[in-house]
C-alpha cells in the first residue's frame, strides 16, 4: 500500500508501508479513545502518546487522520496536540513576539502538519496576518477552509511536509511543528528504524530549504532531548536551543529553537 506522509502535510511523494491495522485494534484499557487516537489522562492534562507500536506507525499515515477528522463536530477542534496556545504563549513571547517585534507580524509563518489546531487563529488575533498551514489530510484541510472562510490571512494547503514543492526556497520566516515530526518517529529510540530516519531526514531537509537564512524553526515535542537531538541535527546544520516547557504529572514538554548554521546558508 502506498501512503502519503506528514504528521498532520500531501501525498506529493509516497512511501511504501505495510498495512496498518485499524485503530480499534489498539487495545489498552488504560487509554481512552478520542476519535481514533489514544489519549492518556494524567489528571493535570491530556497527554498524547500512542499506546502501541502499531498505533505509533499509524500516526504517520493520512488515512488515520482522514478518518479521525471525519468525526469532527462542526467548529469544535478534535484535540489540541502538544500544548494549547495559552500554554505555548510564554514560548512564543520569547522566540516570536519579542524577537520579531511588530514588523515580524507581516512575516511568513508556516505551520507544518497543522491539523485542526487553533494556534494559527490565536496568532491571527495577535496580528500575524501572513500564515500558511500545510497538512497531508485532505479532510482536515477542507474542514479548516470551511470553518474559517472569512480569514484568508491563514492559508490552507494540502501537502507533504517531506516534499513541499509549492513552497519556494528561502520564503519562510518561521516554521512551526507541534507533533508532526513526532508522528514520524516510532520503534527503538536508541536505534530508530530506517523508515524513521529517511522520513524525518527528508522532512528536516525541506524545512531547512524553505526557511530564510535568518528564519527560525520552532519545534514542540514530548520526546526526550537525548533521543530527538540526533534526529534533528544529524548533519550538524542547525544551531539549537532548547527549553523545558513543563507538562503533565509524569513527563515534560520541550521546545526547540533551531536556526540555520552559517554553513547551511551557503
Amino acid at each position: 500500500m502506498d501512503v502519503g506522509f506528514g504528521d498532520h502535510g500531501d501525498r506529493g511523494s509516497h512511501v511504501r508501508a505495510k498495512r496498518i491495522p485499524p485503530p480499534s485494534k489498539f487495545a489498552d484499557p488504560t487509554f481512552s479513545k478520542v476519535g481514533k487516537t489514544s489519549i492518556h489522562t494524567t489528571g493535570k492534562q491530556d497527554i498524547n502518546m500512542p499506546s502501541s507500536e502499531e498505533e505509533a506507525q499509524a500516526l504517520g499515515h493520512s488515512e488515520f487522520w482522514d478518518e479521525r477528522y471525519k468525526k469532527a463536530e462542526g467548529d469544535k477542534p478534535t484535540h489540541e496536540w502538544f500544548r494549547a496556545f495559552s500554554e505555548l504563549e510564554p514560548f512564543f513571547e520569547k522566540y516570536l513576539f519579542k524577537e520579531r517585534g511588530e514588523e515580524g507580524k507581516k512575516r511568513k509563518i508556516l505551520h507544518l502538519g497543522s491539523g485542526d489546531s487553533s494556534v494559527p487563529y490565536d496568532l491571527l488575533e495577535r496580528g500575524y496576518t501572513n500564515q500558511l498551514c500545510i497538512d497531508f489530510s485532505t479532510v482536515v484541510v477542507d474542514l479548516m477552509k470551511s470553518r474559517h472562510p472569512e480569514q484568508p490571512e491563514v492559508e490552507w494547503q494540502h501537502g507533504d511536509v517531506r516534499n513541499m514543492t509549492n513552497i519556494a526556497t528561502g520564503s519562510i520566516d518561521v516554521a512551526f511543528d507541534k507533533g508532526t515530526l513526532d508522528a514520524m518517529i516510532h520503534g527503538s529510540p536508541w536505534s530508530p528504524p530506517e523508515e524513521v530516519m529517511d522520513n524525518s531526514g527528508r522532512y528536516l531537509k525541506e524545512v531547512l530549504r524553505v526557511l530564510k537564512d535568518d528564519g527560525v524553526f520552532l519545534y514542540i515535542t514530548y520526546r526526550q532531548p537525548h533521543f530527538v537531538k540526533p534526529i534533528l541535527n544529524r548533519n550538524d546544520e542547525w544551531d539549537m536551543q532548547m527549553e523545558v516547557m513543563g507538562g503533565g504529572d509524569s513527563f515534560q514538554y520541550f521546545g526547540f529553537i533551531l536556526k540555520k548554521q552559517a554553513k547551511a546558508t551557503n
